[in-house]
């Protein structure tokens, strides 16, 4: 297990390079400037600019000071949001982002987990087609249409939530809205992993053994089957964690939540090439980390994954 975490460790800093660095030339090779949108500008005042943020030397030198820069912990002033640098704006704006989708996390793992193991144990039954075709239906809507349609039927008709707006933890009743729209793709899917993976555990030999010892039904499933159920959902859970951080960037221009994700839409149009940069290098690490406690929760659950990796390397 050690070498195996030791691989994965050291993949992850190498992917993370690779992805500031290709974001980098990307930004910098989009048409326009931050300045090309402002009218009448002085030649002599673009140039003086240009020349604040680096913008008039050569590419690869602009590359090795914003990787000098970023060894230091620094991402650089905002070109549009004068005064502020990029952290500060991060560190104001993350905070929501990560409290949406923390709990649109744990609502859909909770709800596919519970939708997937009521399917598997009803096979073929009602319950079993009520919860795939939920999970069908979750699955075919976009976030920019559950969002409404839940905003229209309890805010607007019911009058039960708030349709928009954000107080943070000190009144959670704004995040409920957001995180459902944001954990409804996701628990279907969850719940159609967990579907198969109980199906598949349940007719293993060992589950027979411990029925056959006269095990409550609910202990085999919790204690033997469930751990198995887990593997496709815990293989998931990476690429899955990675989809709500970005996928909240919808949600919050509906919700008008005051996230990282608003900042970032708000930044790539207004070709704030410092914040867009930096909200790809918070949202790239993050992704990278969730990836990688994935891969090591997924080889502590299966032994077959970091034995083949051992042999391999």
């Amino acid at each position: 297990m050690a070498r195996y975490a030791m691989v994965r460790l050291l993949q992850a800093p190498v992917v993370l390079l690779v992805l500031i660095t290709i974001s980098f030339f990307l930004i910098r090779f989009a048409p326009g400037n931050p300045f090309s949108g402002d009218r009448n500008v002085d030649p002599q005042v673009m140039a003086a600019l240009e020349a604040k943020y680096r913008l008039d030397r050569p590419l690869a030198v602009q590359y090795g000071c914003f990787l000098a820069d970023l060894a230091k912990g620094d991402l650089g002033p905002s070109i549009k949001h004068k005064g502020h640098s990029v952290t500060e704006i991060i560190a104001r704006a993350l905070p929501a982002s990560m409290l949406l989708g923390g709990l649109a996390l744990c609502l859909a793992l909770g709800m596919g987990l519970i939708l997937g193991t009521i399917a598997a144990l009803h096979q073929n039954s009602a319950r079993d087609v009520g919860a795939m075709l939920l999970a069908v239906i979750g699955i075919s809507l976009p976030t920019f249409v559950i969002g409404p349609m839940l905003q229209i039927l309890f805010a607007m008709k019911l009058d039960w939530l708030p349709l928009t707006g954000y107080e943070g933890i000190r009144a959670p009743v704004y995040l409920i809205l957001p995180a459902l729209t944001l954990a409804f793709p996701f628990a279907a899917r969850i719940a159609r992993l967990a579907r198969a993976g109980m199906l598949e555990v349940l007719q293993q030999d060992y589950i027979r053994t411990a029925r056959a010892k006269g095990l409550p039904e609910r202990i085999v499933i919790l204690r033997h089957a469930l751990r198995g159920a887990l593997m496709p959902v815990v293989s998931y859970l990476g690429p899955a964690i990675a989809s709500v951080t970005t996928g909240s960037l919808v949600v919050e221009m509906i919700f008008g939540i005051p996230g990282l994700g608003s900042k970032f839409v708000e930044s790539a149009l207004n070709r704030d090439f410092t914040l867009v940069i930096g909200t790809v290098i918070v949202y790239g690490t993050f992704i990278v980390i969730c990836n990688l406690i994935a891969d090591l929760a997924y080889g502590l659950l299966d032994p077959r994954v970091r034995f083949q990796e051992a042999g391999n390397a």
